[in-house]
């Protein structure tokens, strides 16, 4: 199947126009289908070699590669952390298991962790130790931004013997073709877009560190497994054509067919006050008609069964196995109203998911 000409027209239109209206700074749009790239576009001040901040998307990446210890038998995710990570074996930690972290259900949404210590293995097992469950694992979905990836890197380094963001480009990125995107040398950040205020005056009082500080030589090589990776929007494009067809048989079939389609959680996502409809790392569509308020950015028209996961200040990526089609949009800029982050995401995924249908 093609693109329909003019929806492509109407998605890249509408991109270009928060350009033009000053909303962004710069973006990055890319479309996949039936396993290629076949529209990639850059707007402002950037251009095709830009790297973006993609945030929260990162939470995908990371869970992909916890899908590989799955398909090897390594990782049980009923099992408790603690047969993984010692220091989860106490303290109300012992009922924690690897699907609460990747549900977001463990209870430690706010569990603290700086980058300095979750980068420095021994500081951050010791920083687990302090942990405690506010909720009973397994009876509340809240969003977990930072706390259960850091987990996730530990037992990836533990059960591997490697470096977290190394078996993340090693095992991940190299097999599909793609470069380091997590873990960025300082001397390799040159193509990275600034991640920019678009308020006025200074950066806003409530905006959080992180933002900010993702413009630091420091953080991005970090790695930051939940939030901290750098993509051009081609290269999330094409990683989301790889959860679609995984022509390199990178993945266990059943352990990909999961993730990307079996829905294990629906307990109601208090910020956006849906059914958070989580799998093992993605975000699911779903068949009730409020797929358009979940974390996915999800558009009016993407099937029931497309996935993906958002990213903060609304970066986007998905597939949908309806059509083949996979979307990823980037930006570098921070606005004072998140309402209007959403609704411009979920517009352009509206554009995105309606590419193959007849124009008029």
């Amino acid at each position: 199947m093609d693109l329909t000409a003019a929806r492509l027209q109407a998605l890249l239109d509408a991109a270009r126009a928060d350009v033009d209206a000053r909303l962004v700074p710069a973006c990055q749009i890319s479309v996949g289908l039936d396993d290629e790239i076949v529209a990639f576009e850059t707007f402002g001040d950037a251009g095709p070699g830009t790297r973006f901040a993609a945030r929260s998307i990162t939470k995908a990446l990371v869970a992909s590669a916890i899908w590989l210890l799955l398909g090897e038998g390594l990782v049980d995710p009923d099992a408790p952390v603690g047969r993984y990570v010692p220091e989860f074996d106490a303290d109300g930690r012992e009922t924690v298991t690897v699907d609460h972290l990747l549900l977001h259900t463990a209870g430690l949404a706010n569990a603290p962790m700086t980058w300095r210590d979750g980068t420095e293995p021994d500081r951050r097992r010791r920083q687990f130790t302090r942990w405690r469950p506010a909720t009973r694992p397994g009876s509340r979905y809240a969003y977990h931004s930072a706390s259960a990836h850091w987990v996730l890197a530990d037992i990836i380094e533990r059960l591997s013997g490697t470096d977290f963001r190394d078996f993340v480009h090693e095992r991940v990125c190299r097999p599909l073709g793609l470069p380091r995107v997590l873990g960025i040398p300082a001397a390799a950040q040159q193509d990275i877009a600034t991640v920019t205020w678009m308020g006025t005056g200074e950066w806003g009082g409530g905006t959080p560190a992180i933002d900010r500080a993702m413009n630091e030589p420091e953080v991005r090589a970090a790695g930051l497994p939940s939030g901290g990776a750098f993509f051009t929007a081609a290269e999330l494009a094409r990683f989301y054509q790889a959860l679609l067809y995984d022509t390199g048989h990178l993945w266990q079939p059943e352990v990909l067919a999961d993730a990307t389609g079996t829905i294990r959680c629906e307990l109601r996502d208090p910020i956006f006050r849906v059914p958070c409809n989580r799998s093992r790392g993605l975000v699911i569509a779903g068949a009730d008609g409020k797929h358009t308020r979940r974390y996915g950015a999800f558009g009016h028209t993407s099937s029931p069964a497309a996935f993906g996961h958002a990213g903060a200040h609304f970066q986007v990526a998905w597939a949908d196995p309806a059509t083949g089609l996979s979307f990823a949009y980037l930006t570098n800029g921070v606005v004072p109203e998140p309402a209007g982050e959403i609704e411009r995401a979920v517009r352009l995924s509206t554009h995105a998911a309606s590419l193959l249908e007849p124009a008029g």
